[in-house]
């Protein structure tokens, strides 16, 4: 979830930052453009004030106009920026440098224009720092309430668009910091809302892998997700609840029922004793009272080991597996079944032996079970980063993948193997010994036929 918010909040913050750059950075360069105008507006007013006494050819002209000259002069030389003073008929009055060509086309010659109206030139247009171009503005010269000449300024952009660009790398410094610190912050924030949610996902793992103690603490997060853990928590107390009542119940069942049937077998025995050797129907009844004799452990079995708590100790999974295969030996060969172990380096788990010692048994007797003689039960002990595995591999008929997805469940048998002796419980008593210490069963199809059956046990050792 935290992938999918995340990018999403980062996306939002960036649609944010940019949305109020772009407006910054136009106002930035209306700013610099603005105050450029402004000062050669100034400039060209002062020409004009010193144009006026220039205007008409009274005694002292020369003298009046080579001033203008040099202050025309100095200013270019300072400033890098033309300047010259027009009459009406384009003619000059003065410039500077003197090979400067008057810009009177295309802004020049609007600018010029609204000057002889008497008023000064409208603003330039923007100036965007990817462009060359110059800033003309003119000024008129007013004598006796007439426009004798006008005053033009062409100045360069060089400079303006340095200053529009310096403060375009100030603002993107800026919103990178701020996008910075607005991810660091996304991620604080993610974290914050999403700890409860996983810290719900994984109480809800350990509680579909068997461990109904997992709980929430509804200590941090939103206050929505706090009433979920809380929510969370209450449920999964009244689930284990439920599941202790069903598990007592099963066990009480299954002891209280025991004694009555014991009974029941001791006079059925008594009562063949009454009867013909060999009779047919007290032999029925003697093996189906002895079925449910073995239904009834079994179900005792299954609900001790859901209850029950493992006992974890480090174990050396390759010896153990080897001297449950030695055990399982004598039975494979009077059934003509080769029974055969791979991998039995030593590597530890930390699991309870005595429990996996009933997980390999029981897997080991139903492979051996539908083996057919002459056939091979291949026993491996292999390791991965962070587990231990026991495979189990036969020859039998195997199961089909809609038989694959059902193993396991309690009181299930495929149908083709109605006739082999069993309850249908054993795997389900091996999956919760295995849960109890965090390990699991898994099946598959061992090709060409035949039925893989994986033990896995945890490397690590017991949290908490």
């Amino acid at each position: 979830m935290r992938t999918r918010l995340l990018p999403l909040l980062i996306v939002l913050m960036a649609s944010v930052l940019l949305a109020l750059g772009f407006p910054l950075a136009v106002s930035v360069a209306n700013a610099e453009q603005q105050r450029v105008v402004i000062d050669r507006i100034d400039d060209a007013a002062r020409f004009a004030a010193l144009a006026q006494f220039v205007a008409e050819r009274t005694p002292g002209y020369e003298e009046r106009r080579n001033t203008l000259r040099g202050e025309l002069d100095t200013y270019a030389s300072v400033y890098g920026i033309h300047a010259g003073v027009l009459y009406r008929d384009d003619s000059v009055m003065a410039k500077a440098p003197a090979d400067w060509q008057l810009p009177l086309d295309g802004e020049g010659r609007e600018a010029f224009k609204e000057a002889l109206l008497g008023r000064r030139s409208h603003d330039p247009p923007q100036v965007w720092p990817w462009q060359r171009g110059r800033i003309v503005i003119a000024s008129p010269v007013v004598r006796d309430g007439d426009v004798v000449a006008v005053v033009v300024i062409d100045s360069p952009t060089s400079e303006l668009r340095s200053r529009t660009l310096r403060g375009w790398l100030i603002i993107v410094a800026g919103e990178s910091v701020a996008m910075l610190v607005a991810v660091g912050a996304a991620i604080r924030l993610t974290g914050w809302v999403l700890l409860p949610v996983r810290t719900l996902d994984a109480a809800t793992h350990d509680i579909a892998s068997g461990r109904m103690r997992s709980r929430v603490a509804a200590s941090g997060g939103p206050p929505e997700l706090r009433r979920l853990a809380r929510s969370f928590n209450e449920m999964a107390d009244n689930v284990e609840s439920v599941l202790e009542q069903q598990r007592a119940f099963v066990a009480d069942a299954s002891h209280q029922l025991r004694n009555p049937l014991s009974a029941l077998l001791l006079r059925i025995e008594l009562l063949a004793l009454e009867l013909p050797e060999g009779n047919e129907e007290i032999a029925s009844v003697r093996t189906e009272g002895k079925r449910l004799a073995q239904v009834l452990d079994d179900l005792l079995d299954l609900a001790l080991a859901e209850h029950a708590a493992a006992d974890l100790h480090l174990t050396d999974i390759g010896a153990l597996t080897e001297e449950r295969v030695a055990s399982w030996r004598p039975v494979a060969d009077e059934r003509g079944v080769r029974l055969r172990v791979d991998g039995t380096a030593a590597v530890t788990a930390w699991a309870d032996p005595i429990a996996l010692s009933s997980v390999l048994d029981a897997v080991i007797d139903n492979a051996l079970k539908f083996t057919p003689v002459d056939e091979e039960v291949l026993v491996t002990v292999g390791s991965e980063r962070d587990d231990v595995t026991v495979v189990v591999a036969d020859r039998g008929p195997g199961l089909t993948p809609q038989e694959l997805e059902r193993v396991g469940d309690r009181f299930w048998r495929s149908t083709q193997h109605q006739n082999v002796q069993g309850s249908g419980l054993g795997l389900s008593i091996s999956k919760a010994l295995l849960a109890a210490g965090g390990g699991s069963l898994a099946y598959a199809a061992n090709e060409p036929h035949g039925l893989r059956v994986t033990v896995t046990v945890p490397r690590n050792g017991p949290q908490g």
